[in-house]
């Protein structure tokens, strides 16, 4: 027990690691929480792909998908470019803001582009491969039997961290309120995507 106790820990703390980190995921997450928009369905998104992905890790589909370099190049193309987009579209917001934020819910359909943007956000983002199915997937293979729990493990932080992150995130409202914040924001969320975008498109 104290070995499946040791293993689960173990996991909980390299996925944690690997998905605190600032990226596009997390400032998606919490643009959606501050805004309080399909919070539930983003967050419940990100948190069941993580441990999908984690899932296809430990079982050892990491080692089938290296045999074809090329599929993670055509990952970083689209992946790189939907980045560059989704950050263009924010740093438009920096020039040309909307106004104050709207605490209450959005216009009709933003549910659905915010459940499509996450999804895309996830499943083109090449860097949630590496570091679920190819890292954490090598990581697990080093606790042999334990390798699930240990995935376990990883999969529970990721629901923890994104529940903090997108709801946790409404307690920032108050300091949001302002448009001059709020351009500030979508500053970070651009900058952040066009850089994560330049760099996944160059190494491609």
């Amino acid at each position: 027990m104290s070995h499946a106790l040791a293993a689960a820990t173990a996991g909980f703390g390299t996925g944690l690691s690997l998905i605190v980190a600032i990226g596009a995921q997390n400032a998606f997450v919490l643009r959606q929480g501050i805004r309080r928009e399909a919070v539930l369905a983003v967050v419940g998104i990100c948190a069941l792909s993580d441990a999908l992905l984690i899932a296809l890790g430990v079982g050892g589909v990491g080692a089938l998908v290296t045999a074809w370099p090329g599929a993670l190049t055509a990952v970083a193309w689209i992946g790189g470019l939907f980045l560059l987009g989704y950050g263009a579209l924010a740093a438009r917001r920096v020039f040309r803001p909307s106004g104050a934020l709207v605490t209450g819910g959005g216009p009709a359909g933003s549910r659905r582009r915010a459940v499509l943007t996450c999804l895309a956000m996830t499943w083109l983002n090449p860097h949630v491969y590496l570091d679920t199915v190819f890292l954490l997937g090598s990581v697990a293979a080093d606790r042999g039997p334990l390798r699930w729990t240990f995935g376990l493990g990883a999969a529970l932080a990721s629901v923890c961290w994104f529940a903090a992150l997108g709801f946790g995130a409404r307690l920032l409202g108050r300091f949001l309120s302002r448009p001059s914040a709020w351009r500030v924001l979508d500053g970070l969320v651009a900058a952040t995507m066009i850089v994560l975008g330049v760099t996944l498109v160059a190494g491609a």
